[in-house]
């Protein structure tokens, strides 16, 4: 830690421990080649849509896949993959849960009597829980992590980015005009905590009319490209507003939705 350290990253320019701290090691029985975090200045923007579409994308091409809910307050992973009830533990840690294609999740909702009860638990909890899935867990070998992350630049973000060896984020967006405001955040965050940048995904891109297929594009246009030439970014993809997504997604069938939607993001993740 550098000389009158502030604790204040964001006015600093030393890559001291605070900053880049060593990175706490997986569970002892698993093996994970690379793992991506989703992430956002704002929430609302549909991470864990995304984060499940990469996850189901990615093990339709065959990769071993598994999802790190670290949105322990607003959980939503189990839901959009049907999965309920509680994880096993073994002697060599807790066994997460596999959905019908296979991907392997864990999620605090997983581990709670009742689903629907809140996690009121202050921060330092909350960071701890998500360590614990990352050193706990016996995730096994896998190809691919994502790492579903809740909004904004906080505890939680911030330690995913300090305890795991990310090999890159991807950025989601909405169209609104102040999607640079909410680019602006992430990206500077990651930039702080030295973790390279993917690219940008924007969500509710469009609505296409189902009668005479033209786009609508209801929260405007052109803002996400702006910030991506603002910030050198690539833009992976746009997704549209689909009412039948949205239906899949409500009854845990996410794995059922167009993985085209997301197939040039896959593609970059694929050779990262």
């Amino acid at each position: 830690m550098a000389e009158n350290c502030t604790h204040d990253c964001s006015t600093c320019s030393e890559n001291c421990s605070s900053r880049v701290p060593e990175k706490e090691p997986c569970n002892k029985y698993s093996h994970i080649k690379k793992v991506i975090g989703v992430v956002s200045g704002k929430g609302g923007v549909g991470k864990s849509f995304v984060t499940s579409l990469l996850a189901s994308e990615t093990a339709r091409r065959g990769h071993k896949v598994g999802i790190l809910d670290a949105d322990v307050t607003g959980p939503s992973i189990p839901k959009a993959f049907g999965l309920h009830g509680l994880c096993d533990a073994s002697e060599f840690g807790i066994v997460p849960f596999t959905t019908k294609t296979g991907i392997e999740v864990i999620s605090v909702n997983l581990l709670l009597e009742n689903e629907k009860s809140p996690v009121v638990w202050r921060g330092p909890v909350i960071s701890g829980t998500v360590k614990q899935f990352w050193t706990d867990v016996v995730w096994g070998d896998l190809d691919f992590m994502y790492v579903d992350m809740p909004p904004g630049t906080g505890d939680v973000p911030l330690t995913v980015f300090q305890s795991i060896k990310l090999d890159g984020i991807i950025v989601v967006t909405s169209p609104q005009e102040l999607v640079s405001l909410i680019v602006s955040k992430a990206v500077k965050m990651a930039e702080m905590m030295n973790i390279p940048i993917i690219g940008l995904i924007e969500n509710f891109a469009y609505f296409e009319c189902p009668d005479c297929g033209k786009k609508h594009y209801i929260f405007g246009k052109g803002a996400t490209d702006a910030a991506a030439v603002e910030f050198g970014l690539p833009i992976l993809a746009r997704l549209p507003i689909d009412p039948r997504s949205a239906e899949l997604c409500d009854v845990g069938k996410i794995e059922d939705v167009d993985g085209g939607l997301v197939k040039g993001a896959v593609d970059l993740i694929e050779n990262i």
